[in-house]
C-alpha cells in the first residue's frame, strides 16, 4: 500500500459516510488562502471526533490547538444548544482565521477560541475553578502533551473522554532511543496513559490521507 492507495481510500470512505459540507470546505480553503499548515484532521477524522462526542453527550468540550478551526467546527456541532467549547490556540493570526471560519458556521456563540500558550490558559482555567469538561481533544504541540494531559486531568472528572492525535509519528515513538522532542514527548504521553490509575485508556494507528499516524482514546475512571 502506498500513499496515493490510502487518498483514494478516504476519498472514498468520506464520499460514502458524509454529505457534501459547504462550510466546512469554506473553512478549509479560508485557512489555505491565510498561509495555516495543512495539518488538519482529515474529514473521517473530524467525523469521527464528533461522533464520539455526541456518544459522550458532551456539554462541555475543550480542544487544544485550534489551527483554522475545521475540528473546532466538527466538535461544536456536537454540542446540544446549551453546550460551549473552548479550543485554546498559541498563534494569534491563526486563531483569526478560526474566529471568522466558526462564525460563518453559526458557531460564534457556542464556540470561543482563546489565544495564549494552551499550558498557561489551562494553569488559568484551574484557578478559576472552572466546571470540568466532558471532552477533551489534544492536537497541539506533541513534546507538551504530557503537561497537557496533566492539566487535562485537573479540568475532568469522571466519565470525561481525552482524545490524543497524531501519537504515532511514522512509528518514530516505537524508538526508545529518539532524541527527537517530539517523540520524548509522546513516550511520556504513553508512559502517563500507562500508568495513571485514573484513566482507561487505548491507541489506534491508523493510515490515510494524513499518512501513518493515529490516536489515543482515554476514559477518565476517577
Amino acid at each position: 500500500m502506498d500513499q496515493q492507495q490510502w487518498d483514494a481510500m478516504d476519498a472514498y470512505l468520506c464520499q460514502q459516510t458524509q454529505a457534501h459540507d459547504e462550510v466546512l470546505e469554506a473553512a478549509l480553503a479560508a485557512s489555505n488562502a491565510s498561509g495555516l499548515p495543512p495539518i488538519n484532521v482529515a474529514p473521517n477524522q473530524g467525523k469521527l471526533l464528533n461522533l464520539l462526542a455526541r456518544l459522550r453527550s458532551a456539554r462541555h468540550i475543550l480542544e487544544i490547538g485550534t489551527l483554522g478551526g475545521y475540528s473546532t467546527i466538527w466538535l461544536a456541532r456536537a454540542l446540544p444548544p446549551d453546550g460551549t467549547l473552548l479550543s485554546l490556540e498559541a498563534n494569534p493570526d491563526y486563531a483569526e482565521v478560526a474566529r471568522k471560519n466558526l462564525e460563518r458556521a453559526g458557531l460564534a456563540s457556542v464556540a470561543t477560541v482563546v489565544v495564549g500558550a494552551a499550558a498557561a490558559s489551562l494553569e488559568g482555567f484551574v484557578r478559576e475553578g472552572m466546571r470540568p469538561f466532558d471532552f477533551i481533544f489534544i492536537d497541539a504541540d506533541k513534546k507538551s502533551y504530557p503537561e497537557y494531559l496533566r492539566l487535562a486531568l485537573s479540568l475532568s472528572k469522571p466519565g470525561t473522554a481525552i482524545v490524543g492525535d497524531n501519537i504515532i509519528r511514522r512509528g518514530r515513538i516505537a524508538d526508545a532511543d529518539s532524541t527527537e522532542p517530539d517523540v520524548i514527548g509522546l513516550r511520556a504521553f504513553f508512559d502517563m496513559l500507562a500508568t495513571d490509575p485514573r484513566l482507561s485508556s487505548t491507541a489506534v494507528q491508523t493510515v490515510g490521507s494524513k499518512g501513518w499516524d493515529g490516536f489515543s482514546l482515554s476514559i477518565v475512571t476517577s
